[in-house]
């Protein structure tokens, strides 16, 4: 895997970043960034350097966190700490500083936090309720002698909502059984059972271990080998419950990353609906599902301790293809939009749906609406400056249509609907800039939709600088792909390619305001 292989060609930098700070962002802010080409002005990106996992996914006192891999000091992957950005909508983001730093027992991977509300671990003190954020420690010292045991979990507390963190004493907490990949813990309180449980990668499959107290933990159950999508190593497992939607009953999730092997190359995220019974996760179908068709939503997990027990998720909007390759400036990387998880039963299945927050929603100057009819065969245009950061959406029955979003120097962005097939293909071959890596741009990726039901669907579009996520039937399917066009997008085509009429209703291109408020020389 790239991240390994970067490990093993980067230590000579290690030494410059043990302790370094963040950049003053409001400077930062003033001299420029957050106005880079390609710089998306709806979701979150560092200011600069490279990030990659979401990470410690945590709500607590009316604040959401939204920890992640990062590296300051370049552009491509390097030494991991855990940045730090807080929100009270999911949407305006402002940064703290960094929160985790490597230290004696090895870089800082991926992991989860958890608000310790009966301070189980004991960290808490004066009343104060600690946050607890557990993770894994990569020891590159240990894997460069050869050893197979280089990857630890460990815990650090926070007595402050997250803004200093205090890493234990008695770290790692989960020694290595002596395999390489051992990573990316989830942890969350399971009420039936009144323990804490985590979920944790072993290679191919997922380990799930009991605490009681956030240090010790007992081996449970195992679960994957020679399930799923095996195309590469097994990666950010997130395990939890669902309501199936318009019924009583409640039913698991579990999601894996991989790698490879995703459903148009590269890396990809699948999941598993089943049962769990407080030690063993039992799937109910055979086949694995992917939450999203994208090439670019990976290594993505949910939130916890969110109000009404919503279930949030965020991802890592890129691939590990070609990560370190994308033709950005001073930064690499942004996530995904927040969407909310649902779970629904279309027939006899169970899909997991995923839909932006309504926060992000209410980012739009909404854009008149209308209703409209193509005839066979007919192709409408709409001329718009700011298609670049808007959203596009319609309800219609058609299953043969397309959409173009393209500029005055011939670049575009193809969305085909083809009911022969029962795909959606996303065409970005010459959508802009592709040739930075051979993989980017040299395929239409598809998504299957054959469980798309009859009937009238909702297709939203959300489009930024670097960005397009595709919504289907509000979020039964779903695509995320980067794009590098180099000029903004003016036109779009929407074509009708049935031999019957096409009705739209609803039709509308939104703008969408920034979040980042750089006129005033600070970020929000």
């Amino acid at each position: 895997m790239l991240r390994t292989i970067l490990i093993v060609l980067l230590p000579l930098i290690m030494a410059s970043c043990w302790e370094k700070t963040v950049p003053n962002m409001e400077k930062t802010a003033a001299s420029g960034a957050y106005q880079e080409p390609f710089r998306p002005q709806f979701h979150f990106s560092p200011t600069r350097g490279w990030m990659n996992d979401p990470n410690g996914l945590v709500y607590q006192d009316g604040v959401y966190h939204l920890f992640y891999q990062y590296y300051p000091d370049a552009t491509v992957w390097g030494p991991m700490h855990w940045g730090h950005a807080v929100s009270e909508d999911l949407v305006h983001w402002q940064h703290r500083p960094i929160a985790l730093f490597p230290d004696e027992n090895g870089l800082i991977f991926s992991g989860s936090a958890v608000v310790d509300k009966n301070n189980t671990s004991g960290f808490g003190k004066e009343g104060k309720i600690p946050l607890v954020a557990i993770y894994t420690y990569h020891s590159i010292q240990g894997e460069k002698t050869g050893r197979n045991d280089f990857q630890t979990q460990g815990i650090a507390f926070s007595l402050d909502n997250g803004e200093t963190w205090t890493k234990y004493e008695g770290n790692p907490v989960i020694g290595n059984p002596g395999v390489r990949d051992f990573r990316d813990p989830k942890v969350f309180w399971h009420e039936d059972t009144q323990s804490w449980i985590m979920a944790l990668v072993v290679g191919d499959h997922v380990r799930f271990y009991r605490s009681i107290n956030l240090k010790e933990w007992q081996h449970l159950s195992d679960f994957g080998k020679g399930q799923g999508a095996q195309g590469g190593v097994w990666e950010c497992p997130d395990l939890f419950p669902l309501q199936v939607e318009g019924t009583d009953e409640t039913k698991w999730v579990l999601i894996i990353s991989i790698g490879s092997g995703g459903p148009n190359g590269g890396s990809g995220t699948q999941y598993f609906v089943g049962d769990f019974d407080g030690t063993t996760f039992t799937p109910n179908h055979e086949e694995y599902k992917w939450l999203d068709w994208g090439t670019d939503n990976y290594a993505g997990v949910t939130y916890n301790n969110v109000p009404n027990n919503d279930r949030i998720f965020i991802g890592w909007m890129s691939n590990w293809q070609y990560a370190v390759l994308t033709p950005t400036s001073t930064w690499r990387s942004a996530m995904t939009l927040p969407r909310k998880l649902s779970l629904k039963k279309f027939g006899d299945d169970h899909m997991v749906v995923n839909y932006p927050v309504e926060a992000v929603f209410e980012l739009l100057a909404k854009g008149q609406t209308q209703d409209m009819v193509l005839k066979a065969a007919e192709t409408k245009e709409f001329m718009h400056d700011g298609l670049n950061r808007s959203e596009i959406s319609f309800t219609t029955e058609t299953r043969d249509f397309s959409l173009a979003l393209t500029n005055d120097k011939g670049e575009h962005l193809n969305v085909i609907f083809d009911a022969a097939s029962d795909l959606v293909i996303v065409d970005r071959t010459r959508s802009g800039l592709t040739g930075f890596q051979q993989e980017f741009g040299n395929k239409l990726h598809y998504m299957d939709v054959k469980q798309l039901p009859k009937g009238l669907y909702e297709v939203t579009l959300l489009v930024d600088a670097g960005s397009v996520e595709l919504f289907v039937n509000r979020g039964q399917f779903v695509m995320t792909q980067q794009i590098f066009p180099t000029r903004p997008y003016t036109k779009l085509l929407i074509g009708n390619t049935s031999n019957s009429q096409m009705e739209l209703k609803g039709f509308s291109i939104s703008n969408v305001a920034s979040i980042w408020d750089v006129s005033k020389g600070v970020l929000k």
